[in-house]
């Protein structure tokens, strides 16, 4: 599939969502100037009077009245019409239609400030709702900034700047160093080191020669190779890793809302009760049909259910405001609530439980070197190579305050090491295979690990075997280590398209038993479908290659989404410090929230049921009836700011 047209149908639901955004914010504004302006005219100056009586409410016009009755009106009727459409529709009560009789049934009441404030409120949670889809769908929009527009086709025997989309397999293509690749192939000419982070997760850029397989949107570093392309713009991986995203994201946004099934339940019984007492409790009681009318529409007032609508997004929003503050940015209230309740933890390994970059580990030496020679040698000739693990001898070097020395006559081939004079030794820093073809002979080393590493020789004597490892994080075996005593996590995985040896390694020395290792982002999405169909989980990642997994679980928290703005679109939360202990903040954060959220949400709707049934049987007047809904909801906003407390410290490990 075309990456710029891969989801016609999801922009046209985005436009119409966008448009209904637009209505929800515009409702918002029309009705929030309405509070503050007619509210101010009626405190001041008595709503600014002019001398007649408005038609069929038979009250004294004034310009505070007439704003009241066209806002409330033109707001309660177009959400009055959405719950209408649904009950026809879809053949139910929403909580639309409740919250449209309970504005108009307000205005009829002359509580003009109270239904202005209702229809407010719910107008404001339905803007930041569609806000938070339409910053989730703009996912795979972003894929194609990591995407070459151009390849350097060879046609004839020259170079040439063709479109992607133009290219056909077999075509013959030339990447040079710090170029991304811009198609699937076999590299036929040259070498180059990949960086393949971006695509498949391997921790360290590798060596691709004649012969491998590369793919489109990973980097080459230090070398012009030529390709043969295998696959066409629609058919790269990273394309099928759009098509994965656009329908994990589709089968997210199906998921039932919470409100919606609470209105399920709660407005059909509400209409009911105020039916029956408007109409059956006159015969069955006494009284004029007048007056229990009167009583019905109280007790909509009082039951509409806005210390739920009301109270939850306030919870998660100042939730939200507090995790801002810490360094994460959660994408919405219903990834807060799921956070809250996982139980297996999935996680990738490249930058995720690593640093994403190699670290010299070990350095064996051979006989009559030490490591602090070696390393002196080793530093002196890498400092100016381009090669991934130069760095990492530097760092090594600076960590133990080793002066590198001064190189002479240093040549540098890809594939082939690095070699140089030193101090009158010649010095070489190879590899294994290298080594072999350029003595013709086997020379004694270390045996084979994990990991990547560099044999170094002078005087063409063995020196050293130099072994790198994706750095672990300081933070990821004591974070790994207290997930199952402190958040009763069932299982912790560790998943990730890296070689098994490296996997492995990593599992060992945080303390995971469970891996899955070498696996594509097909498979990623497959295994974690499988586990969360059994069981609520998180993934932690940090890669494009695991949008997918990441939109297939529970939940998803990226780490240092500032380095992928794919992924962190992806995700439902992203710590922009990549800190494992701002994972463990956020989960704390999302279970207090939640607990918070639902005795706002339970006390309220306790202390609803109780004021219906004092309006239903008249010992609730409706000045009191307005006011009590009021104090109730504003007894769950300041329930809900509990969350902004202060707390030292929100992590436990």
């Amino acid at each position: 599939m075309d990456i710029e047209n891969a989801k016609p149908e999801a922009e046209i639901e985005e436009r119409e969502e966008s448009e209904g955004k637009r209505k929800w914010i515009a409702l918002a504004s029309i009705l929030g100037l309405t509070i503050i302006i007619a509210g101010v005219l009626d405190l001041s100056v008595k709503g600014i009077p002019l001398g007649f009586t408005l038609p069929i409410i038979n009250e004294p016009a004034t310009i505070a009245t007439i704003i009241y009755h066209a806002s409330v009106l033109g707001a309660g009727l177009y959400i009055g019409y959405i719950g209408i459409r649904e009950l026809v529709v879809e053949r139910r009560f929403s909580v639309e239609f409740l919250m449209a009789v309970a504005g108009l049934g307000a205005l009829y009441l002359d509580f003009l400030f109270e239904a202005a404030t209702v229809l407010f409120l719910y107008s404001l949670a339905e803007y930041f709702e569609g806000y938070i889809e339409d910053r989730a769908r703009k996912t795979v929009e972003k894929l194609s900034g990591f995407m070459p527009d151009k390849a350097r086709a060879m046609i004839g025997g020259a170079e040439k700047n063709v479109d992607i989309k133009e290219i056909q397999t077999g075509t013959i293509i030339l990447v040079k160093p710090g170029e991304r690749i811009p198609l699937d192939g076999t590299v036929i000419e040259g070498f180059s080191h990949v960086d393949q982070a971006l695509v498949t997760g391997e921790s360290l850029p590798l060596l691709r020669k004649m012969g491998d397989t590369v793919y489109a949107g990973t980097l080459s570093t230090n070398g012009v190779i030529k390709i043969v392309v295998t696959k066409q713009a629609d058919e790269t991986l990273v394309s099928r890793i759009v098509k994965l995203v656009v329908e994990s994201r589709k089968r997210k946004a199906s998921v039932e809302k919470l409100v919606d099934k609470f209105a399920k339940v709660y407005v059909p019984i509400v209409i009911t009760l105020a039916v029956f007492t408007a109409v059956a409790l006159p015969a069955l009681v006494g009284g004029t049909f007048q007056m229990w009318l009167y009583r019905s529409l109280i007790l909509l007032v009082v039951s509409c259910p806005s210390a739920f609508i009301v109270s939850v997004p306030a919870t998660i929003f100042t939730a939200i405001t507090v995790a801002a503050r810490r360094g994460v940015i959660i994408k919405g209230g219903i990834y807060v609530e799921k956070l809250a309740k996982v139980k297996t933890v999935i996680f990738d390994k490249t930058g995720t439980l690593t640093y994403g970059r190699p670290a010299l580990k070990d350095i064996l030496c051979g006989p009559g070197f030490d490591e602090a020679e070696i390393l002196a040698y080793a530093a002196g000739l890498e400092q100016d190579s381009r090669h991934p693990l130069a760095q990492a001898v530097l760092n090594a070097a600076k960590a133990r305050q080793i002066k590198s020395l001064v190189p002479t006559e240093v040549t540098e081939k890809p594939g082939k090491g690095i070699s140089g004079t030193i101090g009158g030794h010649r010095v070489q820093i190879t590899g294994r295979d290298s080594l072999k073809s350029k003595t013709g002979a086997d020379i004694q080393l270390p045996p084979i690990s994990s990991g990547l590493e560099c044999v170094v020789l002078v005087n063409d004597r063995f020196a050293a075997l130099l072994r790198f490892h994706d750095e672990p994080r300081y933070e990821s075996s004591s974070f790994i280590r207290h997930l199952q005593p402190f958040h009763q996590a069932k299982e912790v995985v560790l998943l990730s398209g890296d070689r098994l040896a490296e996997v492995e390694h990593l599992a060992k020395s945080v303390g995971i038993e469970q891996i899955h290792a070498g696996k594509t982002p097909e498979e990623k999405l497959k295994l974690v479908q499988e586990v969360t169909g059994k069981e609520r989980t998180l993934f932690v990642g940090d890669g494009i290659n695991d949008a997918p997994a990441m939109l297939a679980a529970t939940a998803s928290v990226a780490l240092g989404g500032q380095n992928s703005d794919v992924v962190a679109e992806a995700a439902d939360a992203v710590v922009l410090d990549s800190s494992l202990r701002r994972v463990d903040e956020l989960i704390h954060i999302a279970r207090r929230t939640r607990a918070i959220a639902l005795q706002s949400a339970v006390g309220g709707m306790v202390l609803s049921a109780v004021g219906m049934g004092l309006a239903a049987f008249g010992f609730l007047p409706a000045l009191a009836g307005a006011v009590s809904q009021e104090v109730i909801d504003l007894a769950a906003v300041l329930n809900a700011l509990r969350i902004t407390l202060p707390q030292a410290d929100m992590s436990d490990f």
